[in-house]
């Protein structure tokens, strides 16, 4: 099975990221992870610390922020996609830039010129002119985007209902299935 290359940047969400590393790491999918700097210091603040691997570590393998030796900074490499969640305005405008500034950045373009799925999570509100543009530019180039905008048909209670309703989204733009939330099947109301 190929892996999936994982990243989370410094946007306010890093619980996204974490857990679709939990997700992953319950249906034994292998993960190549990278976590910007700017990312440890928000998950001090928003998860209380840095993200623990889970048990089946063996399978993810970790990579630094500033290594472009790492394997998944070349296109030859044999990941099936890439995902960065969440993803800031920076890094996306690095991505639809051409920029590789760090190997986030270059593993995107990689993921871009390989033709592999790449999904990006981005956090930001409002959205500015030029964040819809490089949304655009991207979408145009077949990258998803799945904003963090949970839904609530599924009758979700907690905050963590709607956390897995967002990772269920991204697991559904990767192919793996899921059972995070339930699936809309329909209004049953009489007389509709």
């Amino acid at each position: 099975m190929k892996p999936y290359i994982v990243a989370i940047t410094g946007a306010s969400g890093v619980i996204y990221g974490v857990r679709l590393l939990e997700t992953l790491a319950e249906q034994k999918i292998p993960v190549e992870l990278v976590i910007s700097d700017t990312a440890k210091i928000v998950m001090k603040e928003e998860i209380g610390g840095e993200v623990r691997l889970p048990e089946i570590s063996h399978l993810f393998r970790v990579h630094d922020f500033h290594d472009f030796t790492a394997p998944i900074a070349s296109g030859s490499y044999p990941a099936e996609g890439m995902v960065i969640a969440p993803c800031s305005m920076g890094t996306l405008g690095a991505i639809a830039s051409g920029l590789s500034q760090n190997l986030i950045h270059r593993a995107a373009d990689c993921t871009i010129k390989e033709s592999r799925k790449l999904i990006l999570v981005p956090r930001e509100m409002p959205l500015s002119a030029i964040h819809l543009e490089n949304m655009l530019k991207l979408s145009r180039l077949g990258v998803k985007i799945v904003p963090p905008m949970p839904a609530f048909y599924s009758g979700q209670q907690k905050i963590s209902d709607l956390i897995d309703f967002v990772v269920g989204k991204i697991l559904d733009q990767m192919g793996v299935p899921h059972m995070l939330y339930p699936r809309w099947t329909g209004s049953h109301q009489e007389g509709r």
